[in-house]
């Protein structure tokens, strides 16, 4: 038998981790790194946070799973700490982020269809990720996701990020909403403009359009904010959360507004997992902590920290680097070649753990709960890293 028990869609490390303490995971033969890639913006608290950790266990020695077939408290619970906290009126919940998205696409068709309108396609932007699933990789204009899955979805057009010209010329009769991440993670840590996104809430209003914020990466403090939105002065009609909204617990939420849900009724979509309880106490410790007086205040300067020493770092490899963007604690080291090679090298040398992304960027995603020692230390491996690297020739 040639093909390994795990199906082979992931090129996995030889990094194997069995342990996380803090902002630190040990693999089996005893490595220690520091986590400046938190499961891919997912481990926002770290790993073992006390608070989290009880809030599940003890949950999964309550009751774990029921349907949705009954009514959810713990459900109930959840949504309406999302609503008071957001623009939101109501929430679906998810196991990820892709089908947060699938559920923001389906509200999105629902909202238009369920008022006699035939509007069904939605402008999403070039390199963006949201997802894998067929809708989601329909979202997206990258060929290396649509590779073996051909024929795609109908009913995606795609513009090119932050050209709002470009967007309101894809405007036509069935088009029915715009889909963007705030901040683009897989294609670069790339912050969109605040007249791009304000543009497009001013569009969508003009054309009667929903606007769509996907903010599975972007959302939950990461970036100093509950969600990256509010940096922009403006609302979406939708938004999908998930990554880091349970602290590693898998889960994901679509928010909306009681208008833009009109047409979700019963039984035009479910799940069978999603909002289970555990899920549920995942997600409410984590809002219980970053909620807290000043979580995101300390999310926002640490982040400046953070940038600073970057910016001050790169000045001594400008063969490596071009420059450091991002907010809070998202941030990208853009870099003078592709990133996979530097990646590797950090992670295999220095026990510094980072993640790779698009336009040749080198995402740093450290959990929210760091403190000025990690960011010292993040430095010292990273300077060590590309003292001893040798870039490709170009």
């Amino acid at each position: 038998m040639s093909i390994t028990p795990l199906m082979p869609v992931y090129p996995r490390c030889g990094f194997r981790p069995v342990r996380g303490e803090g902002a630190y995971l040990i693999s089996e033969d005893g490595r220690r790194a520091l986590d400046f890639a938190s499961g891919i913006a997912v481990n926002l608290l770290g790993h073992g946070h006390p608070h989290l950790t009880k809030a599940i266990a003890d949950q999964a020695a309550t009751l774990m799973h029921v349907s949705n077939l009954y009514g959810s408290p713990q459900g109930e619970k959840f949504a309406q700490l999302l609503v008071d906290n957001t623009f939101a009126d109501t929430v679906f919940f998810t196991n990820s982020g892709a089908e947060a998205v699938e559920c923001a696409i389906k509200t999105a068709r629902a909202y238009h269809q369920s008022a006699g309108s035939d509007r069904y396609e939605i402008i999403t932007f070039k390199n963006a990720f949201h997802g894998r699933t067929m809708a989601t990789i329909s979202a997206s204009n990258q060929d290396k996701m649509h590779k073996g899955f051909l024929p795609l979805l109908e009913g995606f057009k795609y513009v090119d990020f932050d050209d709002l010209e470009g967007a309101r010329a894809a405007i036509g009769p069935k088009t029915a909403a715009f889909l963007v991440e705030p901040i683009q993670g897989e294609g670069g840590v790339r912050p969109a403009s605040d007249s791009f996104i304000q543009g497009l809430r001013t569009l969508a209003d003009e054309h009667g359009l929903l606007l769509i914020f996907d903010e599975v990466q972007c959302g939950v403090a990461r970036t100093g904010k509950l969600y990256a939105y509010e940096h922009y002065g403006v609302t979406p009609d939708v938004m999908a959360s998930a990554k880091g909204i349970g602290g590693g617990f898998p889960m994901g939420a679509c928010l909306a507004t009681e208008t833009a849900a009109r047409g979700m009724v019963v039984g035009t979509h479910g799940s069978t997992y999603g909002g289970n309880p555990l899920a549920m106490a995942a997600g409410t410790a984590v809002f219980d902590v970053i909620l807290a007086d000043g979580f995101m205040d300390n999310v926002t300067a640490l982040g400046a920290k953070l940038e600073a020493a970057l910016h001050q770092f790169i000045g001594n490899y400008p063969n490596l680097f071009t420059g450091v963007r991002g907010k809070g604690l998202m941030l990208g080291l853009m870099m003078t070649h592709e990133t996979r090679n530097f990646v590797a090298h950090l992670r295999d040398n220095h026990g510094l753990l980072t993640v790779a992304a698009g336009d040749n960027t080198l995402r740093i995603l450290p959990p929210l709960t760091i403190d000025q020692s990690h960011i010292d230390e993040c430095i010292e491996k990273l300077s060590a890293g590309a003292a001893s690297y040798e870039a490709p020739v170009a």
